[in-house]
């Protein structure tokens, strides 16, 4: 595949991240795939919380992040898990954009957690960019009990590894794939319209 842009969007603010460890993998499967890519960390950004009565523009780097998200063939969400569900900065950054953002747009999902079960984030992740008439890779990431898969920086477990690759190059492989039709809760998505 050419001319491929895969970004990768970290929902972690921590400064040693598991889920940005992971994201890092994974796009180094994109690239190796043939994909240019991007890493997006949050901490980066100065995104408030989401206020519907602001306009983007005037919402710190909201704009600077939709921009990039627009300019991707394929995103991939990564989320560290919080109360079962995705962190509040991926969240504020999701609410920042809008259709014009993601629709048609394919996505992946990783999901790392300390625990044992990662897979409520990733339900919640694909409901929501379904809203968003994203086309949401079947493939998934889940990285459960992150603090003993990692080691100075790397998989401990080859298998776990795999998977998160594979998302990567199936993010290159599915980015300009003909997306489903609109999803039934996209019809009532009002507030992600002219974003």
């Amino acid at each position: 595949m050419t001319d491929v842009h895969v970004v990768g969007i970290c929902g972690s603010l921590r400064d040693e991240s598991k889920t940005r460890l992971a994201l890092e993998r994974l796009l180094e499967a994109s690239r190796r795939a043939g994909a240019t890519t991007e890493l997006l960390g949050l901490r980066e950004y100065e995104l408030p919380t989401f206020d519907a009565d602001r306009d983007r523009e005037g919402a710190g780097d909201a704009e600077s992040l939709a921009k990039r998200v627009r300019e991707a063939d394929a995103v991939v969400l990564g989320t560290p898990v919080y109360h079962g569900s995705y962190s509040s900065p991926l969240k504020t950054a999701i609410d920042y954009c809008g259709f014009d953002e993601f629709r048609g747009k394919t996505v992946g999902l990783l999901a790392v957690s300390g625990g044992a079960f990662p897979v409520l984030a990733l339900d919640h992740l694909r409901s929501v960019c379904r809203a968003l008439n994203a086309w949401v890779i079947p493939h998934e990431a889940a990285i459960a009990n992150s603090g003993s898969a990692f080691e100075d920086g790397s998989f401990v477990d080859e298998k776990l590894e795999q998977r998160v690759a594979t998302l990567g190059r199936r993010a290159v492989q599915y980015a300009n794939i003909e997306p489903d039709p609109d999803s039934f809760e996209s019809d009532q998505n009002v507030g992600a319209e002219g974003k």
